[in-house]
């Protein structure tokens, strides 16, 4: 049983930084891709931020050169640091982990959940 484990959100001021964790049940070189989504109050759940197996990171066009994304194999956790926060960026973030297979997604795998609340 796949477990993910989010750490590190709360309550931050507009400009202020944070960084959450994600850590996995066992080896994350099992996925393909793992990444990190959130859901604002309302809307729905979007991507932020993507990272490969072999390191290749993508992000919402909301949050380029103020997110990084990264991934530390030996510690089985994939990490988000978060810089000049927002208050839109305001939502539960949520690490997720997928397999594929011939480019579709055959297993898909999410956190509990963690609060970020950036305050103005």
């Amino acid at each position: 049983q796949v477990q993910l484990v989010e750490s590190g959100g709360g309550l931050v001021q507009a400009g202020g930084s944070l960084r959450l964790s994600c850590a996995a049940s066992g080896s994350i070189f099992r996925f393909n891709a793992m990444g990190w989504y959130r859901q604002a109050p309302g809307k729905q759940r979007e991507l932020v931020a993507h990272i490969s197996s072999g390191g290749s990171t993508n992000y919402a066009d909301s949050v380029k050169g103020r997110f990084t994304i990264s991934r530390d194999n030996a510690k089985n956790t994939v990490y988000l640091r978060m810089n000049s926060l927002k208050p839109e960026d305001t939502a539960v973030y949520y690490c997720n982990a997928e397999r594929y297979y011939s480019g579709s997604v055959t297993s898909a795998y999410w956190g509990q959940g963690t609060q970020v609340t950036v305050s103005s």
